[in-house]
């Protein structure tokens, strides 16, 4: 077993394969950050008060001792989580064509088929907790367009590196739940989606995951729809990009931070964009926020910030974005991904196989979330091992 090791002391394949070991005898389940709201004690403590509700998941998620036995929660299976796990399994199908990857896509298929969200358009895919932020109050499995379209991704990944036709077909539906059951704030001939169907709170990373989804499934779909509202929901947040590069999270002045994932998040969904021929007039703007990502949310030894005018907490989707983005770009960040790597392995990779939450200043959270660190490094993972591969 391994633990806090340079990766130059294992290979890649090692990593994946310790890490794929622990989310298979999981069964796929786990914890997650924000699922405070599950506990039967809390959600009855809560009195259905915002701000109750806020604190209970607050305490959980900074809390570095896991007490969610103690309160009544138990595992369970994340649709997003699973998202990104049938992506992981798709690119090592991609890269040894070993018929027990199939299996396990075909097992995920399933799963998620079972966790589609009820009485929505289409197909959408929610979180299966309730969970409650500043803004707003979602009951669990409200289909929310950041993990539709993540799947989404998955899914036409799935079909393109294995040709399932199965999971073309669960992709194409979620394009009606976009467009049919968000809202949407139209601006300056642009719009942005709503995070949910029963939210007003249009956030930048979400409507671009949102977009990019639709003008990929403009391939397949041919609707011209798909591409005319994917376009505008683009040119919404591009036309608040900031001219260093860089976007707030959201537009709101209580949202008008600039962190490390959805900063790659954005920039992936734009990639997205120019990998299918449009959003040309954008690649000067692409260009810059890629280098407002890399000068200023890495420190010299690759040490992940989560945000561009400070460190700490370091969370594992922050390294874990980086390495999905930076390794599909090619040669050029090269030595910033290793550095990363090295980074990540040597600071939040357990004896165990799966990786640690945060990073604090004097201690570790090494809580093994599911859904936010395990499926997310497993995506990143064997994104750069495909990535590295194809370069060889």
């Amino acid at each position: 077993m391994f633990g806090f090791k340079k990766l130059d002391q294992m290979s890649i394949e090692q990593v994946i394969n310790e890490l794929r070991t622990y989310i298979e005898t999981e069964d796929l389940k786990g914890y997650d950050p924000y699922d405070a709201l599950n506990s039967p004690i809390l959600s009855t403590l809560s009195f259905k008060n915002k701000y109750l509700r806020i604190a209970y998941i607050q305490i959980l998620k900074k809390l570095p001792i896991n007490i969610r036995p103690l309160l009544g929660i138990k595992k369970g299976y994340n649709p997003k989580g699973l998202g990104l796990i049938l992506w992981g399994y798709t690119k090592l199908y991609k890269v040894e064509k070993k018929p027990e990857y199939l299996e396990k896509i075909g097992s995920l298929l399933d799963l998620l088929e079972q966790l589609k969200s009820k009485n929505c358009t289409g197909n959408g895919w929610g979180y299966n907790f309730d969970w409650q932020s500043r803004a707003f109050f979602v009951p669990k499995f409200t289909p929310t367009v950041v993990n539709s379209s993540f799947i989404g991704h998955a899914l036409i990944d799935t079909y393109l590196l294995t040709g399932s036709e199965r999971a073309l077909q669960m992709a194409l539906p979620i394009a009606d739940f976009i467009l049919t059951d968000l809202k949407r704030l139209e601006e300056n001939g642009g719009l942005c989606f709503s995070y949910t169907p029963i939210d007003n709170y249009f956030v930048h990373n979400a409507n671009l995951m949102g977009a990019s989804l639709l003008i990929r499934l403009h391939r397949f779909s041919k609707n011209d729809e798909h591409k005319d509202i994917a376009l505008k929901a683009l040119s919404y947040s591009m036309i608040h990009q900031r001219e260093d590069g860089s976007w707030f999270y959201a537009e709101k002045e209580s949202a008008h931070w600039i962190d490390s994932f959805h900063t790659g998040f954005n920039l992936q969904a734009l990639k997205y964009f120019l990998e299918e021929g449009h959003g040309e007039d954008h690649r000067q703007a692409f260009e810059a926020g890629t280098r407002f990502y890399a000068v200023n949310f890495f420190l010299a030894d690759g040490t992940p910030k989560y945000y561009h005018d400070r460190t700490f907490p370091i969370d594992i989707h922050v390294p874990a974005q980086a390495l999905v983005f930076f390794s599909s770009l090619g040669e050029t960040p090269r030595e910033l991904t290793a550095k990363i790597l090295q980074w990540t392995s040597k600071n939040m990779l357990d004896k165990k196989g799966y990786f640690y939450f945060q990073k604090h200043k004097s201690f570790r959270n090494k809580i093994p979330y599911m859904r936010w660190s395990q499926a997310w490094m497993f995506h990143a993972l064997t994104e750069y091992l495909l990535n590295n591969q194809e370069k060889h």
